[in-house]
């Protein structure tokens, strides 16, 4: 399985919409006034009535109310502060000259990381928030500037397409539908948690080393693995600074962890971010029909061109064989359900939910009684259940299968959707292991 790369592509020429995010500033001062005790005044004659200076206990802080302060100050004043917060390669920056190489080409075009932070301002808190909940380097959310420079439409020479560029093969292993009308290649969730899934995978196939893991995540497990024997044989270091990999490949471990740089500080670089705010941008609104884009724009108010921006993955901008759901911006989301529950359809084919961030496991819910349909709110949990992925062997079934995890065959099934009864060597399962 080869996940072949390219440089980020441009954007299509019918796509020049810039997201631009409020921008959420917050300042913080205090004014600390001190009173210095007058010393007594020799001059002053004996008999002379003066006033009584009378010095008070001083009044200290408690330890509740410094650590209120220190938690007020260390909250992110926004997302980029949060995945600061959250860099786990910076240890492995140093001064190293393939890195220094990168960061000069970033620093020598502004605008091209500029541009990214604002194309990927509606994506970046869904995929840190993914990242936090495996606890994972928030570095990899900077993954998709290189990638795909944050556009979702992205396509390369090889196949490569949306944010992660996953090309055709590698995301049918990882589940990702892809038909005439929908490419979950392009789903923004779909696609985020495939490549979460996936990077997970070989972080642990090339035991915990990152480096290893994202050279593999850009040629290919089986590169990364055939340059590590050579060097094994040769007696040389397998470590991913001493392999003899494709020069893109060289190139793209370095631009990661100098982009990680800049981010961590950008004004010593002279690098502007447009502010995030550290809060979700869209929901997600599940419609079991087939609707239109346009359609729903119109029911919630929405601008077409940034509903489709949020939804690329439906090709032909309809809610065709697709998860029949759809990403909307947070305060349009309660309005479309609301909308979708008023139009006049059979009750048992419509429902619409509203479902922050769109996680699958949920607690909490409150309904509210709409016409012909129920709308329901759902407060969202992160994922209990411990994550493993299997690759598929020769002669494997999913009965097989299951029995090896001690799970049903029913459950392997609802977790992996997309497959078909006959299964091909290679492909990537997810079980969940209680």
């Amino acid at each position: 399985m080869s996940l072949k790369r390219n440089q980020p592509p441009s954007e299509p020429e019918a796509w020049t919409l810039r997201f631009k995010l409020p921008v959420a500033a917050a300042m913080l001062s205090a004014l600390v006034g001190c009173q210095s005790t007058p010393q007594p005044d020799d001059s002053i004659p004996l008999g002379q009535t003066t006033k009584r200076i009378v010095q008070k206990d001083p009044r200290w802080l408690s330890d509740e109310t410094l650590k209120n302060a220190e938690e007020e100050v260390l909250v992110p004043k926004d997302l980029w502060d949060r995945m600061r917060n959250g860099f786990a390669l910076q240890d492995l920056t140093g001064s190293n000259p393939r890195i220094e190489q990168q960061r000069l080409w970033f620093v020598s075009k502004p605008s091209f990381l500029e541009s990214a932070s604002t194309n990927g301002g509606p994506y970046i808190h869904y995929i840190v928030e993914r990242l936090e909940e495996r606890k994972m380097p928030l570095e990899l959310a900077l993954l998709p500037v290189i990638e795909s420079a944050y556009n979702p439409f992205a396509y390369s020479r090889a196949q490569a397409v949306g944010l992660w560029q996953f090309i055709p093969s590698t995301g049918r292993h990882f589940n990702l539908v892809q038909n005439s009308s929908y490419d979950g290649r392009r789903d923004i969730a779909a696609s985020t948690d495939a490549a979460i899934n996936y990077l997970t995978y070989l972080h642990e196939m090339f035991n915990g080393d990152w480096l290893l893991a994202l050279a593999a995540y850009n040629a290919g497990e089986g590169t990364v693995s055939r340059a590590m024997e050579r060097n094994q044989k040769l007696g040389l270091p397998t470590d991913y600074w001493n392999l003899p990999l494709p020069k893109e490949t060289q190139d793209y471990v370095p631009k990661l962890l100098a982009l990680s740089e800049l981010v961590m500080s950008p004004d010593a670089y002279g690098i502007a971010l447009d502010s995030i705010p550290d809060e979700p941008f869209f929901e997600t609104v599940e419609v079991n029909r087939s609707m239109k884009l346009a359609r729903v724009a119109a029911l919630a108010g929405i601008d077409e061109d940034v509903l489709y921006q949020l939804n690329p993955a439906y090709k032909k901008k309809q809610t065709l064989d697709g998860p029949q759901q759809l990403l909307v911006p947070t305060d349009k989301a309660q309005m479309l359900a609301e909308s979708l529950a008023q139009i006049a359809v059979p009750a048992d084919t419509v429902e619409a939910r509203v479902r922050p961030q769109a996680r699958p496991i949920t607690a909490g819910v409150q309904t509210a009684s709409l016409t012909n349909v129920d709308v329901q709110l759902r407060k969202t949990v992160a994922p209990k259940d411990p994550v493993a992925y299997y690759r598929v062997r020769k002669g494997d079934t999913l009965y097989q299968i299951a029995r090896r995890f001690k799970v049903e065959l029913k459950a392997l099934q609802k977790w992996n959707p997309t497959l078909k009864r006959t299964l091909q060597p290679g492909q990537i399962l997810t079980v969940r292991r209680n």
